[in-house]
Order: structure tokens, then C-alpha cells, then sequence
């Protein structure tokens, strides 16, 4: 098919790239929570004839772990015999993981097909859409497509203005409230808090994963009905360390359930858990048995959470990439992972402020550090990364290429030790290509 002029054809796979390559990503320029509109979303989905009110949606938003709580809410929800279609992002590999339905990667043939008939709605739109937007259409009409039971849509940036908030949400869904992408000025929690806050709709169950008392009426100001509050109406009991991941105690205002297995590390993983459970009551109105969690959650798999990709040594990737994810990681790491030296690679990208994901690595203790540029645009130079590393007393590399520091690192590692890959999925799916797991992905964008 032939777009407007200039526009490249979306015949394949590779022609649906270039495509979507032409439009600007104002979601990776982000940081802003004023000036925005839904006007240019509302045009494009108005175009193809608001495929958005076709499907049931749980939207969930927050600073970390809303791709986790959304992966987690459609795995259970599938245990429990519903179609789910997922809108998740970044990616680590393909543009392709961003959009599944029951738990399936879209084809690259019916990517390319999604693509092409999004030309043709762009190309009468009333205004030029951006990546991301067009990202987010081309989940929303393959859902409708696809007929689907319940579509978890998961948030680019903040919520009001995200291009994802055109869905009319059955449940909202809101982790909790952190410092990424803002300046850290003024009373910056409570601006954050309203943006997400943006996603509520009225009359409806919002769950929230922030508990910060100070918070919690401009949560209520949107109205929400029921506003379920984790630690309150819902949360975790006891979390017990297991081979490849952790068994759970969660409980919700149906009941409790003991022993559920989740493949995923971490204790903001066990509350992740509890939020995504709670999601999927609220959206079936309905108590879900013992059964159908741990059938759900027993089948999570999120790429670049705490990821074990290799052995002797071990290799980890771990997608934190701002100073709360940072934190978590901490936290997780010396428990799951508790022998052998530490060796750290880390790229990480702008305009966060890199020295508070380092003051934060600070508390691991690593033996190593290899500092690289990760291969993007808005990626901080490795000599940078190293000078902070270095100013705070630890051991650096400086390996520019990605690829080529995470061959470093294993290169220097002996069997027992720990070589932990963070600060961008970009460096992620450079470590894939380091180990000879994948290419390098000409799939573009990965926003974090």
C-alpha cells in the first residue's frame, strides 16, 4: 500500500519498520506534564473508527513495575479463560513484544498488515501522529480485530496525556509514584501523582500500589469507585525464596492464597504480584480461585527483570534505568543472588541524571564496573559513567561499544561470579548479541 508522498510502502515486515521509523518518538523527549494534548490520538483512532471502545481495558500506569503488573494481569486473567490482548513497552529485542494476545507476540506478517492499513489512517488523521501513537493505535485495532476478552494497556509516560489514555478503562491501575522524568523540583509527588492520576475514570476501581498517605487525596479527587489501596484492601502475607523465583501469600478482600509460585525475583515483584491479582478481580467483579492465580502467575515471563540469560558465569539483565528502579534492584540482588564477585555493566540514557542510578549501585558493592554507551542517541557517553563510578571509589572499565563490554565482562568473570547488565534496554539487548542470543534489533525505539 501506498502511503501519502514521502511515505515509504508497508509491503513487509522491514517496510513496516521504516514506516514507523519516520515519526518522531515524542515519548523519548519526555519529561514535560504541560503543553500536551490528546487532540492528534483522539484524530488518528477517530480515523479508524475508535477501535478503543471495542474492547474492555485495565490501564495501568505508574513509575516502575507497571510493564510487570501488566504482564502479570493478562497471564492470570488468561488462566482464567478470558482472550487478553497486552499493550506493553519498551521492548528488549522486537518492536513485536509490545503487542501480544494471549500471551503470543504479534506475527511480523501481521505486524506488517496492522501497519499498512495504519498509512492509510494517518494519512487522513488530522494531524501527524508520532511514534508511540501510532504504536498504541495499531495495538488498540488489532485488539478489536482479534475480539478480544480484555486488553491490558500499559502507559508510555505520566497518564492524562499518554496516547494510551483514549481507552475507556474498566479498572485503572496506578504502581506507584516516582522522580523519573521530572526535574525533582517543587512539590514534584503530588504533580507526578496528578498526571497519572489522569487515567482514573470516574465511578470506577482504581488500585493503587502508592501508599504514601500524602497522596492519597489526589487519587480520590478523580473519583474512583472502588479505590482499592494495596496494604489496605489487598496485598502481600509472606514471600519465601523458591529455585527461579519466590512463593507467594497474597490476599485480597475475596480471600487469601497460599503458596503461589511467581518465576520473578525481588520483594517489589511479590507486590506487583499482589497489584495485578487485585486488577484482575476488579475488572471480573468476580473472587478468583487458588488454582487460577498460580496457573497465572506461574506463566509470567518479562523480559529484563532480573533475567537469568546465562550460567558459569551468571548473567543478568535487568532493565532499571532511573534511581527507584535502582534502588529495588539493590534490595533484590544480594538475596537472590548472594556468592561470587559482582560485575557490573551498565549504559544508561538521558536526560536522567545518571550520578543517582550510581549512588544507589553504590550499596552492591561491585567488584567491577564496566561502563559503556549504550546504542542510542540520547545515551550518556561511557567516559562519563565512568568518571561517576570512579568518584565513587569503584573499579571501572570504560568499553564504549555495549556489545563489547558485556564480552568484556564475561571475559573477566570466573564460573561463581555475578555479572549484572542494567541501566537501559538498549544495553540489554546488546548483552543478548554479546552471548550470541539474538542480533541486534533494527526494531528502533525502546524509550527507556
Amino acid at each position: 500500500m501506498t502511503g501519502p508522498v514521502g511515505w515509504p510502502e508497508v509491503d513487509d515486515y522491514a517496510g513496516a519498520l521504516r514506516f514507523l521509523g519516520g515519526f518522531v518518538n515524542l515519548e523519548a523527549s519526555a519529561g514535560r506534564i504541560h503543553g500536551l494534548s490528546l487532540d492528534a490520538m483522539r484524530g488518528l483512532v477517530g480515523a479508524m473508527g475508535d477501535p478503543q471502545h471495542d474492547v474492555r481495558a485495565i490501564h495501568v500506569t505508574g513509575t516502575n513495575g507497571k510493564g510487570s503488573v501488566s504482564s502479570m494481569v493478562g497471564a492470570i486473567l488468561g488462566a482464567a479463560g478470558l482472550r487478553v490482548g497486552c499493550y506493553t513497552s519498551p521492548h528488549v529485542d522486537t518492536v513485536r513484544e509490545r503487542l501480544t494476545v494471549d500471551g503470543r507476540l504479534i506475527g511480523e506478517e501481521e505486524f506488517a498488515e496492522l501497519v499498512a492499513d495504519l498509512e492509510r489512517y494517518a494519512g487522513v488523521a488530522p494531524a501527524r501522529p508520532s511514534y508511540f501513537e501510532l504504536l498504541t493505535a495499531a495495538a488498540l485495532l488489532w485488539f478489536s480485530n482479534e475480539a478480544v476478552d480484555a486488553a491490558v494497556v500499559e502507559v508510555g509516560l505520566l497518564g492524562r496525556y499518554d496516547a494510551t489514555n483514549v481507552v475507556d478503562s474498566a479498572v485503572s491501575v496506578i504502581t506507584n509514584i516516582g522522580r523519573d522524568h521530572t526535574d525533582g523540583t517543587g512539590n514534584w509527588r503530588r504533580d507526578v501523582s496528578s498526571e497519572k492520576a489522569g487515567i482514573i475514570c470516574p465511578g470506577r476501581p482504581l488500585v493503587l500500589g502508592e501508599t504514601s498517605i500524602e497522596l492519597l487525596d489526589v487519587f480520590a479527587a478523580e473519583s474512583p469507585d472502588p479505590l482499592l489501596l494495596q496494604g489496605t484492601d489487598f496485598g502481600v502475607g509472606g514471600v519465601e525464596q523458591a529455585v527461579g523465583g519466590q512463593l507467594l501469600e497474597l490476599w485480597t478482600p475475596s480471600g487469601g492464597h497460599e503458596e503461589v509460585y511467581l518465576p520473578m525475583y525481588g520483594d517489589h515483584q511479590a507486590d506487583n504480584a499482589a497489584l495485578a491479582l487485585m486488577a484482575a478481580e476488579a475488572f471480573l467483579d468476580a473472587p478468583l480461585g487458588t488454582e487460577v492465580v498460580a496457573e497465572g502467575l506461574a506463566s509470567v515471563r518479562v523480559p529484563g527483570r532480573l533475567e537469568v540469560v546465562a550460567t558459569e558465569p551468571l548473567v543478568v539483565l535487568d532493565g532499571a534505568h532511573n534511581q527507584d528502579a535502582a534502588r529495588a534492584l539493590v534490595a533484590a540482588v544480594p538475596t537472590v543472588f548472594p556468592t561470587g564477585r559482582r560485575i557490573l555493566v551498565v549504559g544508561t540514557l538521558g536526560p536522567r541524571e545518571p550520578a543517582e542510578f550510581f549512588d544507589e549501585l553504590v550499596a552492591l558493592g561491585p567488584d567491577l564496573v564496566v561502563a559503556c554507551t549504550a546504542p542510542s542517541s540520547r545515551a550518556v557517553p561511557a567516559a562519563d559513567l565512568a568518571a561517576l563510578a570512579r568518584e565513587r571509589r569503584m573499579e571501572v572499565e570504560t568499553v564504549p561499544d555495549a556489545v563489547d563490554a558485556v564480552r568484556l565482562a564475561v571475559a573477566t568473570a570466573e564460573e561463581a561470579d555475578l555479572i549484572l547488565v542494567t541501566g537501559s534496554f538498549y544495553v540489554l539487548s546488546a548483552a543478548r548479541t554479546a552471548l550470541g542470543e539474538e542480533d541486534i534489533p533494527d526494531d528502533d525505539v525502546f524509550d527507556s
